[in-house]
């Protein structure tokens, strides 16, 4: 019996072990500076300066539900995270009444304005409102205000995602499920308003992501399968406004990308290499608190992208290099 509960000790603390390693594990409980699982789901991550911020939904078990709240989380490696608290708490923003959806946000730092600016999907429970919610702040972690709602482009807008291409131009992606696509977008001066429409890919995908690496430009998305997971798929452009490719498998479409579902491309440039992982959701829809994050190196240049089988890796953020963990 003794026996038996050291082992179940050990794998208990094995997440957390891995971690404190610098081993980044995908699919297991990440744990942050307090021990508990990042609560950060659909989320994407800016960095300023050496510090980078992770955003996305935090869907703690014990949330109040007539709040929706977005977790931020700090970070110098992208490995050990400090939890920075709720950077938005909001109620009902529009009268949209129970189960009222904030999903995916993602923030953009404007230099100009020297302001934090949230983008998140804005939803009645059926999901006919399909506009994108607007929030500010002065600070990474906040508290964030919300400022508006309103549909990008006149469309109807559900799964976003934000692009910051290498000269510093911010676009948010957004799925419109009426024209079967989704759209590139780039967005106002100020951040609060998208103005012109950059490029709509014409194909019926979510979890929209892009990453430009050297020269071209890649766009991988998730099919229209709810919380179950889809093979995901990319295509490649030399511009942003196309033309883009015909999309592709990036991983074995038996493994459903390996139960995951994208929400952003991360680029770490260093002094030796340059790394884009894949980050990815692995949702537990009735444990939505519980649900984990996928992130890996993704094999990607001279217009291929694939997704390795996951494993345990070690990334160094200042060379720009990973390695398996895994001897």
């Amino acid at each position: 019996m003794n026996r038996l509960k050291i082992m179940m000790l050990c794998l208990l603390a094995l997440p957390a072990l891995l971690f404190s390693q610098n081993v980044i594990n995908p699919g297991a409980v990440w744990p942050d500076d307090k021990g508990e699982h990042i609560q950060a789901h659909g989320g994407g991550i800016i960095k300023l300066g050496k510090k980078y911020y992770w955003y996305g939904e935090a869907r703690r078990a014990d949330n109040d539900p007539d709040y929706r709240y977005v977790g931020c989380y700090e970070s110098r490696d992208l490995v050990h995270w400090k939890n920075r608290g709720p950077a938005l708490k909001l109620s009902d923003p529009e009268q949209l009444g129970h189960r009222w959806v904030l999903e995916r946000p993602k923030v953009f730092y404007n230099k100009g304005s020297k302001t934090y600016v949230m983008y998140f999907h804005l939803d009645d429970a059926r999901y006919k409102l399909a506009r994108v919610g607007v929030a500010i702040a002065k600070t990474p972690q906040g508290p964030f205000k919300y400022l508006k709602s309103f549909r990008p482009l006149g469309l109807e807008s559900r799964d976003i995602g934000q692009f910051i291409d290498d000269d510093g131009t911010a676009y948010l992606i957004f799925e419109s499920r009426p024209t079967k696509g989704f759209y590139i977008a780039a967005l106002s001066n100020d951040y609060l308003d998208v103005v012109k429409e950059v490029c709509f890919i014409r194909s019926p995908l979510e979890g929209g992501a892009v990453v430009h690496y050297k020269g071209l430009y890649y766009a991988i998305g998730s099919a229209l399968t709810g919380w179950n997971p889809n093979p995901n798929k990319y295509a490649t452009a030399k511009t942003l406004a196309g033309p883009w490719s015909e999309f592709k498998d990036m991983a074995p479409p038996e493994t459903n990308t390996y139960g995951s579902q994208s929400t952003m491309m991360l680029k770490v440039a260093g002094t030796k290499s340059t790394t884009v992982i894949f980050m990815a959701d692995q949702w537990k829809p009735k444990t939505q608190w519980d649900s984990r994050y996928l992130w890996m190196p993704l094999q990607i240049g001279d217009g291929r992208l694939w997704l390795p089988e996951p494993q345990p890796w070690i990334l160094n953020v200042k060379t720009g290099e990973w390695k398996s963990a895994v001897r």
